[in-house]
């Protein structure tokens, strides 16, 4: 089993690859965002240059980045970021909230692939077991 330690820097190393897929989906263009289930929609709107899917793509990527930090920081690896507890514990909830909530999320993204949600979906749930196993198991020390 992992200790805690090891738990938060495996779930920061899988924010920062989910990260990384976002901005290589930028790089790439469309055919990523049709590749990853994002929508018909979302690739039509790349190909006509708009500025909207790459600032959308942008803040997840920024905001995956930002967790991978916190998780880090909560292992000891970087120093210490404010909040760090409380924020752990809601990174924790967000991923799992995002991966059961599929279902309710699905008919505000209908052009999403069902692909596209079991796999982010199943995703989220590895991530936000693994970040919640960390936080609890280092809870007293963070």
């Amino acid at each position: 089993m992992f200790t805690g330690t090891q738990a938060l820097i495996i779930g920061a190393s899988l924010s920062a690859a989910a990260a990384l897929v976002h901005l290589v989906c930028i790089a790439v263009g469309a055919p990523a965002y049709r590749l990853l289930g994002a929508g018909e929609r979302m690739a039509r709107a790349v190909e006509a240059r708009q500025l909207l899917p790459t600032l959308v793509t942008l803040a997840i990527s920024g905001v995956l980045l930002l967790w991978a930090a916190y998780a880090l920081s909560g292992a000891g690896v970087i120093a210490a970021l404010p909040f760090t507890k409380l924020t752990l514990a809601v990174i924790s909830a967000i991923y799992l909230a995002r991966a059961v909530a599929f279902p309710l999320l699905k008919p505000a993204f209908p052009e999403n692939s069902n692909t596209f949600w079991w796999v982010s979906s199943g995703l989220c749930a590895v991530i936000g077991l693994t970040h919640a196993y960390g936080t609890f198991t280092l809870w007293r020390e963070l």
